[in-house]
């Protein structure tokens, strides 16, 4: 009745065209709507809950999403027709796409995810482009933009594995000639493989290894330059991997044989810091380099340093006591009369090893110590007369 009042002043012929228009417009707007439905199945083979599903159109700008149930399931209805992409989200990550969906009136267009499907598929294709060989299926399956991007990639993964094939050969030529002690093939196979991938920090540290092996064949100049390449692979080696100690450690080492002491031992501190686990083995190992390169007296301050930086530490104990011991002297009375800490440092070691390496040696020491050492000549012969005489 409404209708008709609104039109009452109309012609019956204009009347029945506008009611049918009307009645044609509001047919076509409420066929317009569309839907989209689906399933996704996890890696597991399982149904997936709570997976995102975003529906975004392509032909003009809209956006939509639903979550899926704990079947898997998912639905939304109300879409308008158009060709949207359909993106699978889980925990904040997009893990597969359809793209070009086209929706239709009536029935939903069906989308499915099967990610332990995708998963095999993108397995297969891994090792395919090891062998470089796709099967009949996958290559079906691959778009001339897929099978391009398959080549390219089969392409850079030959590539990569020779590179790696290269890089072992070279680096396992270098290990074998450092433990030869041969340096100079140690050097260059190492060189070698820096060249190839000059982000390995340890091809750095066994190639200043191999430098300092060298520098001790030479002397002079010669030894002072072969020494400034152990120095910059060593400090390469430590940009690579800043939090190594050992690193640290070998390079003030290197730096304590080319007589740099203060460098050293601020070296050995920042060894210390990184690892104070070690210290005293780092100390203990920068006294005995400067021992065996007649440094005594920075010697025996660094074996003070790794008692203080580890009091369990037996040998650094012993080689302390020796570095005082030699420092002894001789009373008016023939007794040895040590430096100050020298006993307490023997007996120590003694009482972390009773049977150590250095543990018949210290007793000797500890012997002399306690004993006299006879200081005027004595005539043998004048003895045994007196000797006779008394009988």
């Amino acid at each position: 009745m409404l209708r008709t009042e609104a039109f009452r002043h109309l012609p019956s012929a204009v009347l029945s065209a506008v009611v049918v228009w009307v009645a044609l417009c509001s047919g076509s707007a409420h066929a317009q709507v569309s839907q989209l439905e689906g399933k996704v199945i996890g890696e597991d083979g399982a149904p997936l809950q709570n997976a995102i599903i975003r529906i975004e159109r392509k032909d003009i700008r809209g956006n939509y999403k639903t979550k899926t149930n704990r079947k898997g399931e998912y639905i939304h209805a109300g879409l308008p027709l158009g060709v949207y992409r359909v993106v699978l989200e889980v925990d904040g990550r997009d893990v597969d796409a359809v793209d070009n969906v086209r929706t239709r009136l009536g029935e939903p267009v069906t989308i499915n995810f099967n990610l332990k499907e995708l998963r095999d598929r993108q397995q297969a294709l891994a090792r395919a482009a090891e062998t470089g060989t796709l099967t009949q299926e996958q290559a079906r399956e691959l778009t001339p933009e897929q099978k391009a991007a398959f080549e390219r990639a089969m392409k850079e993964r030959q590539a990569q594995l020779a590179r790696g094939r290269a890089l072992n050969d070279a680096f396992n030529a270098g290990m074998t000639a450092l433990q030869a002690k041969q340096w100079e093939p140690a050097i260059e196979a190492f060189t070698k493989a820096a060249e190839i991938d000059p982000k390995q920090h340890v091809i750095w540290g066994q190639l200043a290894e191999a430098y300092v092996g060298l520098a001790g064949t030479k002397t002079g100049a010669e030894m002072e330059a072969v020494m400034q390449k152990a120095f910059e692979a060593y400090q390469k080696a430590m940009e690579l991997n800043p939090t190594d100690a050992g690193y640290r450690n070998n390079y003030a080492l290197a730096l304590a044989k080319a007589r740099k002491f203060e460098e050293a031992q601020a070296e050995l501190v920042k060894a210390a810091q990184l690892d104070p686990s070690r210290a005293g083995q780092f100390y203990y190992n920068l006294g005995a380099v400067l021992v065996n390169i007649g440094q005594t007296e920075p010697a025996g301050e660094a074996f003070k340093k790794a008692i203080e930086a580890d009091p369990n530490y037996a040998n650094a104990y012993y080689q302390y006591a020796v570095y005082l011991f030699a420092k002894a002297t001789l009373s008016p009375d023939g007794r040895v009369v040590p430096p100050a800490g020298t006993r307490e440092a023997l007996e120590k070691y003694l009482q972390l090893e009773p049977n150590g390496t250095f543990a018949e040696s210290a007793r000797g020491m500890l012997a002399t110590i306690e004993q006299s050492v006879q200081t005027q000549y004595v005539n043998p012969e004048a003895q045994k007369k007196k000797t006779t005489k008394k009988k």
